[in-house]
């Protein structure tokens, strides 16, 4: 009687154990359903959907099942596709041959080393002839939206969080009326992007008497275009000097599309970088605000106590704290960048489309002016796959730079 006894109490409290974790499951289910159906309806079902427009040809309604075609017409021919892929797929196995043998001191690591730089040589090799062929055979407008948009991140991302880290760092300091400050500078976030991308579009007209000529003349040059100049920097630069540099480029048997990247962005687009500058950094800043005011003092105390002076202080203290804040403003800065849109439609002018175009408005003039519903959703998968893949990298990178305390 007493082993049964032992026993029965033991299965009761097995059952009770196991009565009480599908009651804490069946809790948690449902306090995240609401949370899962919004994302199913509202994030998972329209990304289906577009996949599902993209396989075919859809204008006003639906049309005949296309397939693959859409991506290959606006990528190229798949023969240059599967080039570029086993290039890329070569430059990552490369990676990892080399990453494997880093700290193998043996003879033979050598040789694993040497077979990892033939492999990214050949990777390099791949990816790149594949992407040249892939430009020749697809939509060249395509890719040039995709190169302005690298101008613009690579323009954007540093500039906006270096300012807004100084920013934030002088904000953050024991001054008079710093909290007025930080309203006024966070300001422009909070403004309508339509209306003073039009006060932007204003300021950065050609006419002479507007506010950015009239401090052009100041520093002594000549009024410009602004919104409405086509030509990259590069070209206006060496223009100046009497150098023509498409002709140079032809002369050289550069292909268009290739002289398209090494002319720069264009004026037009670095008047829109002024204006994403002027709305982002401000909200960087209170997000950098933040994250200063979670690094605890005595940090700083103790490592003025050590004879840190203020830059030690910053570079061994400020920014390893900093470094979460920095990997979140980085993601959502890259990804705000690939889907910029709504003011670089106010702000561009036809002069100058081309250049301006981001890959996101592209998509948005292949939708709504052309109606080519399914080829937009094709570009748009694309894109997606970018910052998908984007966003991937930045993870790997965070995990061995980013310092969670």
């Amino acid at each position: 009687m007493p082993q049964q006894s032992a026993e029965s109490l033991k299965t009761g409290r097995v059952s009770g154990a196991r009565k009480r974790a599908i009651r804490e499951a069946f809790i948690g289910y449902l306090f995240i359903t609401p949370a899962t159906v919004l994302l199913t309806v509202f994030g998972l079902f329209p990304l289906l959907y577009a996949v599902y427009i993209s396989l075919h040809r859809w204008r006003i309604k639906k049309g005949p099942f296309l397939g693959l075609k859409n991506y290959t017409k606006a990528l190229g021919d798949p023969k240059d596709i599967l080039w570029f892929a086993i290039g890329v797929a070569l430059l990552i196995g490369s990676w990892y041959l080399w990453k494997s043998m880093t700290r193998e001191r043996r003879t033979w690591a050598m040789v694993v080393k040497f077979l990892a730089v033939i492999v990214f040589i050949a990777g390099a090799w791949g990816m790149f002839t594949g992407l040249g062929k892939m430009i020749e055979s697809g939509d060249q407008t395509m890719y040039e939206a995709f190169v302005v948009t690298v101008f613009y991140a690579v323009g954007i991302v540093p500039m906006q969080l270096g300012l807004a880290l100084l920013l934030a760092v002088m904000l953050y300091q024991k001054i008079k009326g710093k909290d007025m400050y930080r309203m006024i500078y966070f300001m422009p976030y909070v403004t309508i992007t339509v209306a003073s991308a039009g006060v932007f579009r204003a300021i950065f007209s050609r006419r002479p008497e507007s506010i950015a000529n009239q401090l052009a003349g100041l520093l002594g040059i000549e009024p410009q275009k602004w919104l409405q100049e086509p030509h990259g920097i590069w070209e206006l630069v060496f223009g100046h000097f009497g150098v023509n540099l498409q002709e140079v480029f032809k002369t050289m048997g550069v292909d268009s599309f290739l002289a398209f990247i090494l002319a720069g962005p264009s004026l037009a687009l670095l008047s829109i970088m002024l204006y994403n500058l002027w709305v982002f950094v401000g909200y960087n800043s209170v997000i950098f605000l933040a994250g200063l005011g979670a690094i605890p003092s005595d940090l700083y105390e103790a490592a003025e106590i050590d004879g840190a002076n203020r830059w030690h202080i910053f570079r061994h203290v400020t920014l390893p704290l900093l470094s979460p804040t920095i990997y979140f403003l980085t993601i959502i800065t890259v990804m705000g960048v690939f889907k910029a849109i709504n003011h670089v439609l106010v702000m561009r002018e036809p002069a100058a489309q081309g250049t301006v175009d981001t890959a996101s408005l592209y998509i948005f003039d292949q939708f709504y002016l052309s109606t080519r519903f399914g080829y937009a959703s094709a570009i748009a998968m694309v894109l997606f796959l970018v910052i998908l893949t984007l966003t991937f990298v930045q993870n790997r990178i965070a995990q061995r730079r980013v310092f969670y305390g």
